[in-house]
């Protein structure tokens, strides 16, 4: 007991010396909180771009899944990405969700600790995670150990930026800078990968290298489909046909289940005749629990990483075997990773025994981890019936035909909440895997994290008071 008793004074003088940002005094008004938005994308997207001093010359190709789920460019500051945060999140969800941890989420105390504690184990997660990606070869050092401990604290800093950048969207703009940070990275290749009319061997301030010719392709994969189909290769049209039809139905789909809800009827205590509805939707828990999970497996797989050596096989370690470009060929690795152009395989009759177990291991474990996540963030994100119940007693509102008791509005809720959470895991999961085994470009777990982070935001900005945005903007969010 005193142990437990020493712990949030442990952490609060702990946060006391943490980088931290601070609340707005004010209220701030619609254009100024998106200028906040765009100023902390604007920072994200610089830094992806400066390269980190004392690299080795290398291709970082086969860690593009990686970049999609922690928002992360490797090579440049932004190496750790959202990993760091991402990374606390999940051990504590995990901790707090299995009562090893038994705070109750439903108190402001124990969600302010929860908070305080995500961002301490972040921050030393960013420590930890540059370390481990310097000492593994993920990020190749060129020099010794000086360059080594310089490369290990720039990774670091990178981390930290990205989380005080999140703190500041969470705090002066819209939404999450985790979400924001995923959307913009998965936006970004999907533009390239579908329309970019320069060679793949583009290099920054060398344009001979961008202009595609015999043999050098432009990396645009509707450039790829056009040029097949007039030349009459009908074959490789239809390979680069495939990730864009893929990239499409995703999209669309993902948008229409966004759509799909349940509508819990309220109505005002004080004023009979009028009431509202409270919606729960299909995917209660939104890009939560796919980002958890696939952050979990982008982590598993990195740390596969460790420890390889060379052998008749290939790069082989503990968890598995990876070819010359990084890709995992063998082991526990190999089978939690999706499989690459599953869609394209069947279509063209080369599916193997080997890559179909592959697929239905890789969609079981994102499934069943979704699932988990979604119900353990119910629990500790202030989602469960009991806080919701309390939340519409708090605005004077009850269920039409029940007496006013936020236990009756608790009761109902259950009925919902629960079964949601666990069908919304389910379902986001399942969509995200389907979406990687068609070979979508931004992989399906990309394309429905953007879609989802999009939707979310628009339904956010369309609630948002908008007398002093811009009209263009007005008009978009439905505004007149």
């Amino acid at each position: 007991m005193e142990e437990q008793a020493e712990k949030p004074e442990l952490i609060t003088k702990i946060a006391k010396f943490l980088p931290s940002v601070e609340k707005p005094l004010y209220k701030q008004g619609f254009n100024e909180r998106l200028k906040w938005t765009g100023l902390a994308l604007l920072m994200y997207l610089t830094m992806s771009y400066i390269t980190v001093f004392g690299l080795a010359p290398t291709s970082f190709e086969q860690f593009r899944f990686f970049e999609i789920v922690l928002g992360s460019k490797f090579g440049s500051l932004m190496t750790l990405g959202i990993g760091p945060i991402v990374t606390a999140g999940i051990i504590l969800q995990l901790l707090v969700g299995s009562k090893i941890i038994n705070w109750d989420m439903t108190k402001p105390d124990s969600r302010k600790k929860f908070q305080t504690w995500n961002k301490t184990l972040a921050i030393s997660f960013a420590f930890i995670e540059a370390t481990a990606f310097v000492l593994a070869g993920a990020v190749p050092v060129a020099g010794g150990v000086p360059i080594l401990l310089i490369v290990i604290l720039q990774l670091a800093a990178g981390g930290i930026i990205v989380i005080l950048l999140d703190e500041l969207v969470s705090k002066w703009g819209f939404g999450s800078g985790v979400s924001l940070f995923i959307a913009a990275g998965v936006g970004s290749q999907i533009l390239v990968r579908a329309i970019s009319p320069l060679a793949a061997t583009c290099a920054p301030l060398q344009f001979s290298t961008c202009i595609p010719g015999e043999g050098n392709p432009p990396i645009g994969l509707l450039w790829g489909f056009l040029s097949n189909l007039i030349s009459g290769n009908f074959i490789e049209s239809l390979v680069n046909f495939m990730p864009l039809l893929a990239t499409v139905l995703v999209f669309l789909l993902v948008i229409y289940i966004q759509g799909i809800k349940v509508e819990v009827p309220l109505a005002f205590s004080a004023l009979r005749g009028f009431g509202k509805s409270w919606s729960l939707k299909l995917l209660y828990t939104s890009n939560i629990p796919v980002i958890l999970t696939a952050a979990l497996l982008a982590n598993v797989q990195l740390t596969a990483r460790v420890g390889i050596s060379p052998t008749p096989e290939g790069l082989c370690g503990v968890m598995g075997c990876f070819d010359d470009q990084g890709n995992p060929t063998s082991g526990i690795v190999y089978y939690l990773s999706a499989p690459r152009n599953l869609l394209i395989d069947v279509v063209t009759f080369a599916l193997t025994p080997s890559e179909v177990l592959r697929a239905f291991t890789y969609l079981a474990f994102l499934v069943i981890g979704s699932v988990i996540f979604s119900v353990f963030w119910v629990n500790t994100a202030g989602m469960d019936a009991k806080t919701i119940a309390g939340q519409i007693e708090g605005i004077g509102m009850q269920i039409p035909g029940y007496r006013r008791d936020p236990r009756i509005v608790e009761s109902v809720l259950n009925r919902y909440i629960p079964p949601l959470s666990v069908l919304g895991g389910f379902t986001v999961g399942l969509l995200a895997a389907l979406g990687d085994f068609t070979g979508a470009i931004g992989s399906g777990t990309g394309i429905l994290l953007t879609v989802m982070i999009i939707y979310n935001y628009y339904e956010e900005l369309s609630n948002q008071p908008l007398e002093d945005a811009h009209p263009l903007i007005r008009k978009l969010l439905g505004g007149e």
